[in-house]
């Protein structure tokens, strides 16, 4: 018998406090379809659905003819399938980690190690940083998509400096004039701005939720007469008060870029970058690690003295955080999401509704196929028989194999498949 190189996965739900509960989140509503007897509890958070081989979250092979039953498992034994390139500049192991997630409350302060310091702390703290790879990410919106993303522009910051009172009492005046005397110097302002930062987040803690406590005392009874309080970043602010009280991490959106992504939108985190999510729907792809180096609005391990030393202390606006998809030269119907890093590509892959059949074309690596919406069914050499899809879906795909999709839904079809580019 040929060996089955295109199969269906059954991925894993992480079930994280910080996700929308049950069908509000896109995650749950993916699970139920791509299977209808999933049982989904309307108040349990699901957070994260993982599709890859990450030893935390292996993707099951919905294949009876298979007798490998993770997808982990099938690389180790057919390490081929990842495509030669791949392969050999991965010694073996699928680059990436593929994920969807539905954020109700905020995620983390954080920050990802380059491979350098990520061998560095996994040497010292394997207990919280459980390998030694580098984890750059990319997240791309499926529904109005909210974070911050790297260190506001200089006059942004200033201007909180002037009018948060509360914010400049953490940083102090000392600091706050080296920021404003850097003038424009880059090398200055990235010094001034890490002596800035690295104040906040060590000052001690009572000065902390006393200046946070007034902070919110005073924008809740400005809000109340009717101001605006967006000089302080108001709303925001509150927000997170709520989700984190007492938390050094509510100060962090007065220097950190606060974005929103509407749907197909992305943004990319490189090595150092200062990011949290804070609410939405979206696909992320990312290499295969879970180092994350956390500062606040968290109860995890907090590791504050390394994110102050790591981080990317260049500051830029929203505009230059949103990360561009390309149109294929090739095929019309894929945006290529192609980031500065060789771990992972993300495609998304539109169908109109005037299109019968497509074909999701061969690549020199394996790949990861998501069905956001629309039904087809899809037939190759490889899978032997053929594969429904439909919303939910999750196929695995080998390198330089393709898949021809018959589409059954009058709708067109929207994927996404996360691969890697060398």
């Amino acid at each position: 018998m040929a060996e089955v190189k295109v199969f269906p996965l059954c991925c894993v739900v992480q079930n994280y406090a910080w996700g929308k509960a049950g069908l509000d989140s896109e995650v749950a509503r993916l699970v139920l379809g791509g299977d209808p007897q999933a049982h989904i509890e309307h108040s349990k958070p699901y957070a994260e659905l993982w599709m890859g081989a990450h030893p935390k979250g292996d993707a099951l092979i919905k294949d009876n003819r298979i007798s490998q039953r993770t997808l982990g498992q099938w690389i180790a034994d057919f390490p081929g399938c990842l495509g030669s390139k791949v392969k050999d500049t991965f010694h073996g192991q699928l680059p990436f980690l593929f994920k969807v997630l539905s954020v109700n409350t905020a995620l983390s302060i954080q920050a990802h190690p380059n491979r350098e310091l990520a061998a560095r702390l996994h040497a010292q703290f394997p207990e919280h940083y459980p390998d030694n790879n580098h984890k750059p990410e990319m997240a791309i919106a499926l529904t109005q998509f909210e974070g911050l993303c790297g260190f506001r522009p200089m006059e942004e910051i200033l201007g909180f400096l002037k009018n948060v009172p509360e914010f400049r009492a953490l940083v102090g005046n000392e600091a706050s004039e080296e920021l404003q005397s850097a003038d424009g110097n880059p090398h200055r302002t990235s010094l001034a701005l890490k002596k800035c930062f690295t104040r906040m987040m060590n000052c001690e803690k009572k000065l902390f939720v006393d200046q946070l406590n007034m902070l919110v005392k005073r924008i809740s009874e400005e809000e109340a007469a009717g101001k605006d309080t967006s000089g302080s970043n108001g709303e925001l602010l509150l927000r997170l008060h709520s989700q984190y009280p007492g938390d050094i991490g509510c100060f962090s959106i007065y220097f950190l870029n606060r974005i929103v992504l509407q749907p197909g939108e992305a943004m990319f985190l490189g090595a150092n970058e200062p990011h949290a999510y804070l609410s939405g729907d979206c696909v992320e792809c990312m290499a295969c690690s879970d180092n994350t180096v956390r500062a606040g609005l968290t109860p995890k391990y907090i590791d504050v003295d390394t994110l102050c030393e790591m981080l990317n202390y260049c500051p830029a606006p929203v505009s230059a955080k949103i990360f561009p998809c390309v149109r294929d030269n090739a095929d019309p119907c894929v945006y290529l999401y192609d980031p500065p890093v060789p771990d992972f590509t993300v495609m998304r892959i539109q169908v109109p509704s005037s299109t019968q059949q497509y074909t999701v074309s061969a690549l020199d690596s394996a790949g990861i196929l998501l069905v956001i919406d629309g039904e087809a069914v899809a037939t190759s050499a490889a899978a032997l028989s053929d594969i429904t899809l439909k919303r939910g879906s999750v196929l695995f795909i080998s390198a330089n194999e393709s898949v021809s999709l018959q589409l059954t839904s009058s709708t067109g079809m929207t994927m996404f498949r996360a691969c890697c580019l060398l």
